[in-house]
């Protein structure tokens, strides 16, 4: 494009000499050289702005380690370390697509796996989310929950893997999603179809000093049969919070979070007396690129 704009120059600048000679035409020789360029020095950062913005990659990274993985206040690994990473592909349109990874040890610690083992859990999503309005954005998507390995699940209990559909809607930096799932299984109990998990969540910009802070409340409930089962016995459900702190250290994002429930009191999440959903304090560091 600059190059374009220093030929229509050119030509200017030949029409100029037809016209004029001696000294007036080396004015405006001098002049218009002058003149063209200034313009293309002005122009041509802003052009390779466009050009950086226009090329830039819609595929992102992230990957990292975490002292203890906490999803809706239940440990995953029962309260030992895990790598995680993730790819995420997001089209100008809102539409995404992307895939995370973890490991995990609640299955087999759980004693709903008669032989073998499943260590591994990958999280394969799409959705769209885009803005409406000034500060107003929503959120909808779709999200499984595979847990890979070879095993066979103990009497009474299913496969793992969980498929949920999600909606959100935000408003400035609070979001409030619900999640339903849709298969007959939660996890590994069976006849828990119509389960689902109300999230409102809070991630405030602290601009002063870099970070990001934030506040979450979840309620998760437990339908169907398995509400009635000796897993979910005496409560098929409980509430989670979480406070967190998070700084990001040119795209190395450090985060300290402590989180809590209230009514995880039943055996599916207290396997053996060791109590999943107690108070945890989790220290992550995840580069995204």
């Amino acid at each position: 494009m600059a190059q374009s704009l220093l030929t229509l120059y050119n030509i200017a600048l030949v029409d100029v000499l037809v016209q004029k000679q001696g000294s007036i035409m080396q004015k405006y020789k001098l002049s218009v050289f002058a003149l063209g360029a200034a313009f293309a020095v002005l122009v041509a950062p802003a052009l390779a702005e466009d050009t950086q913005a226009t090329t830039a990659s819609p595929v992102s990274y992230n990957f990292g380690l975490v002292s203890d993985y906490v999803f809706r206040g239940i440990t995953q690994t029962t309260h030992n370390p895990a790598l995680q990473g993730g790819l995420d592909y997001e089209h100008n349109t809102g539409l995404y697509v992307g895939a995370w990874a973890s490991n995990v040890r609640w299955i087999k610690d759980s004693g709903a796996i008669a032989t073998g083992d499943a260590n591994v859990e990958l999280d394969t999503y799409f959705g769209i989310k885009n803005a409406v309005a000034i500060d107003y954005g929503y959120d909808f998507g779709y999200v499984r929950y595979n847990y890979l390995g070879t095993y066979t699940p103990q009497i009474g209990s299913i496969n793992a893997d969980t498929t949920e559909v999600y909606g959100a809607a935000s408003y400035k930096f609070v979001t409030l999603k619900y999640s339903y799932s849709l298969l007959d299984g939660f996890l590994t109990n069976p006849g828990a179809k119509g389960t689902n998990y109300l999230d409102l969540s809070a991630n405030y910009p602290v601009e002063d000093v870099g970070m990001t802070v934030g506040a979450h409340i979840g309620k998760q409930t437990i339908v169907g049969a398995a509400a009635d089962s000796a897993a979910f016995s005496p409560s098929s459900g409980y509430t989670d919070y979480k406070l967190s702190a998070s700084k990001d250290f040119n795209s190395y994002v450090l985060s300290l979070s402590y989180t809590n429930t209230k009514g995880a009191t039943s055996s599916f999440w207290n396997p053996g007396g060791d109590q999943w959903g107690r108070s945890s304090t989790a220290l992550s560091l995840i580069h995204q690129f």
